[in-house]
């Protein structure tokens, strides 16, 4: 009799024993469906404001009235795209730089929901089944939450702006013109700052110098993601990866302007302002193949897993 005893409870526990362990990127909040398409509707935004937003601003509202009495219905302007975007840098980086605040202000607004989103589900996990108390708290922390909001907007856009002073100065020191083309410069620096800056700004709060220990947190946190270029999640990844894209093409992008090619399009900084964009729109589609890889891979672990479980259990029993 102890014998049988003793065989049937290494048989109850064995699933227990055989059950996989969750890793991090299970337990993770991955909504891939929203973000693949909104990853898509981003990137083909910011494309379409940084090639036709100057273009149109250019024949529509610089051009005004004087514009209108020589337009022909059924005419198109022959004028050059490369030529609208060309003539005027400034204003052409002007119309991108507002373009990129209007899109990456909804961006990061969807990525701070998902952050927020992917903590209240790692908390509902670890409590029971709610009561009307948990109930309570969870309406008071959403409240909370939309009020946190606002501020945490006001936080994210001053950052950024002292960002891109500091941003300026890194590319005076790489060789921007000190004395002449200040605007042109300052232009470019807002560009990346909007572009790197303000969505992790918004998502995971400024870095804080406080001596405290959320402050701390913090720090690490924005160290280990710009500094180590180590992101543990795809919420990680999406902030990360297009924050580096956006760096290395705007860098890239200053190498045409040295070549005497003598091109309109080689004026400062129309190809460092197109290259961070083109690297950010890089960086984010990188980001989601990365994502989705490891997300894939790790669902099949985990059904190979759970098949090994049940076929151990069934083997188990048969004996």
């Amino acid at each position: 009799m102890p014998s049988r005893k003793t065989k049937t409870q290494e048989v109850t526990n064995a699933p227990s024993q055989s059950r996989p362990e969750p890793s991090s990127e299970v337990t993770t909040f991955f909504p891939f469906a929203r973000y693949t398409s909104l990853v898509g509707v981003h990137t083909s935004l910011l494309a379409f404001s940084a090639l036709l937003l100057p273009t149109t601003s250019t024949s529509l509202i610089t051009r005004g009235v004087s514009f209108l009495p020589n337009f022909v219905p059924g005419e198109r302007p022959t004028r050059d795209v490369v030529q609208l975007l060309t003539e005027d840098p400034v204003r052409t980086v002007a119309w991108i730089c507002a373009g990129a605040s209007i899109l990456q202000a909804w961006w990061a607004g969807w990525v701070r929901a998902w952050s927020l989103e992917q903590r209240n589900q790692a908390k509902s996990k670890g409590d029971a089944i709610p009561g009307n108390s948990e109930i309570t708290r969870q309406k008071l922390e959403r409240r909370n939450q939309d009020d946190q909001r606002t501020a945490a907007l006001g936080k994210a856009a001053s950052f950024t702006l002292a960002a891109s002073v500091v941003f300026h100065v890194v590319t005076v020191l790489f060789g921007a013109p000190m004395t002449s083309h200040l605007l042109h410069t300052y232009l470019t620096s807002l560009l990346l700052a909007v572009l790197t800056v303000f969505p992790p700004a918004y998502t995971l709060g400024p870095p804080s110098l406080g001596p405290d220990s959320p402050s701390l947190v913090s720090r690490l946190t924005w160290v280990r993601l710009f500094a180590e270029l180590s992101p543990r999640s795809p919420l990680e990844r999406a902030l990360v990866y297009p924050a580096v894209g956006a760096v290395v093409g705007n860098w890239v992008g200053a190498i045409p302007i040295g070549l005497d090619w003598e091109r309109p399009w080689q004026a400062w900084p129309l190809t460092p302002a197109f290259g961070a964009v083109g690297g950010y729109i890089v960086g984010s589609l990188v980001a989601l193949v990365v994502s989705a890889t490891f997300a894939f891979a790790q669902v099949d672990r985990d059904h190979e897993a759970s098949q090994q479980a049940q076929a151990k259990v069934a083997k188990n029993k048969k004996s």
